[in-house]
């Protein structure tokens, strides 16, 4: 299993930002997919998942309002989409496959994960 991020970049405060990640696995339908975070000298964190079943998500609260998790079985690929992004949201985000089929925020519950996209909010 492989994933790929992309779609961080340099933005002001106040901007948006699309992330999306594709896998390359046959079974995307069946997994929980998740979004974290690190930030330089902070440990990773929880950012938000969406479910195997119902594509249901889940959202840390730093950012509820502020995100939207989506998947797209057909493309593999599941998108975080921030919105009025804050200096405090720079870091590199990461995506995860979770093994179970509903939301988990805890990264123990992961197995793969993607390389990582920097996103830095900066004026």
């Amino acid at each position: 299993v492989q994933l790929q991020a992309s779609g961080g970049g340099l933005v002001q405060p106040g901007d948006s930002l699309r992330l999306s990640c594709t896998a390359t696995v046959r079974t995307f339908r069946l997994y929980t997919w998740g979004w974290f975070r690190q930030a330089p000298g902070k440990e990773r964190e929880f950012v938000a998942a969406i479910s195997a079943d119902g594509g249901i998500p889940e959202y840390a609260d730093s950012v509820k309002g502020r995100a939207t998790i989506s998947r797209y079985n057909a493309r593999n690929t599941v998108d975080l989409q921030l919105n009025s992004l804050r200096p405090d949201d720079s870091a590199v985000y990461y995506c995860a496959r979770s093994r179970f089929r509903s939301t988990t925020a805890r990264s123990g519950d992961y197995d793969y994960w993607g390389q990582g996209t920097q996103v830095t909010v900066s004026s």
